[in-house]
């Protein structure tokens, strides 16, 4: 049976896959506010040796206090450091804001043997640039939504913004199954309404690897997230393998999980020739 465990701090992880091998790779969600089950088709296309995790800092997601009290937020995004500290072998992949929440602890770096960042981004510039194309693009069906959770403030609600922001999150091909993806979701407001104020503006990489083992994977039309922040030299060393994946948006593995399964190869045989 899948083992689910639980830090001291409530960071949640959950076993989604197993196979030979000692590696441990711990799949953080974006969002914020939306649950790990966002990367169970990722989890489930990799081929990777070891075993694979989903996981939810606490009160993210379905990772909510069981007696129903609020969730207390003042330890993030600093508890992912216990998620590393759980297990052996850790590679810690973080999609989109989470991606960003595992560059803003730099004492991770000493307890990862390697790094997945997917559709991220080294520091806050791609907010505004995020803002600007729901200007040039804008989809009155999430308008619509935004005002009807405005009135009502309920979890429930937010599934219906994203679900009407399908469009921006994933290419033609990838709409049908992104839909469903997004409507299955559990979600957070209050963990949503935490990283705007604390994280989403201010944001800035505390830390990236110099020789970790690293990938650095996004959708070639991904339209959330602006990858021009990842052109400086130091985050292209030779540890970093970058790829693209043509014809897909801010879910590349909904699009061609063939290609994310294969970029995880080489990460894998990368820290396994370190090893």
């Amino acid at each position: 049976m899948p083992e689910t465990r639980f830090t001291a701090s409530g960071v949640r992880l959950r076993e989604r896959g197993r196979r030979p091998g000692e590696l441990n790779w711990l799949l953080l969600p974006g969002g914020p506010g939306i649950g790990s089950e966002s990367l169970t088709e990722l989890a489930d296309a990799l081929s990777v040796p070891g075993t694979v995790w989903l996981v939810d800092l606490p009160g993210d997601g379905s990772n909510q206090p069981a007696d129903g009290a609020t969730p207390i937020f003042e330890n993030w995004p600093h508890v992912l450091l216990e998620a590393a500290q759980a297990l052996p072998n850790v590679v810690f992949a973080g999609h989109s804001t989470g991606g960003m929440y595992l560059l803003s602890v730099p004492e991770l770096e000493a307890h990862l043997v390697g790094l997945a960042l997917l559709d991220a981004a080294p520091d806050a510039a791609w907010h505004a640039r995020f803002v600007e194309m729901t200007r040039r693009h804008p989809l009155p069906a999430v308008e619509a939504a935004s005002a009807a959770y405005e009135r009502s403030g309920r979890d429930e609600d937010i599934a219906a913004i994203t679900v009407a922001s399908a469009e921006w999150n994933f290419s033609p091909r990838g709409l049908e199954a992104g839909r469903a993806l997004l409507a299955r979701m559990p979600y957070s407001g209050a963990s949503i309404a935490w990283s705007e104020a604390n994280f989403d503006h201010v944001y800035e990489a505390a830390w990236f690897p110099a020789e970790l083992p690293t990938l650095r994977l996004a959708g070639d039309d991904d339209r959330i997230v602006w990858r021009g922040g990842w052109d400086e030299p130091r985050f292209n060393g030779p540890n970093v393998v970058v790829r693209r994946i043509p014809d897909a948006g801010h879910f590349p593995w909904i699009e061609d999980p063939q290609a994310v399964a294969a970029a995880f190869d080489e990460l894998a045989r990368r820290i396994q020739a370190l090893r």
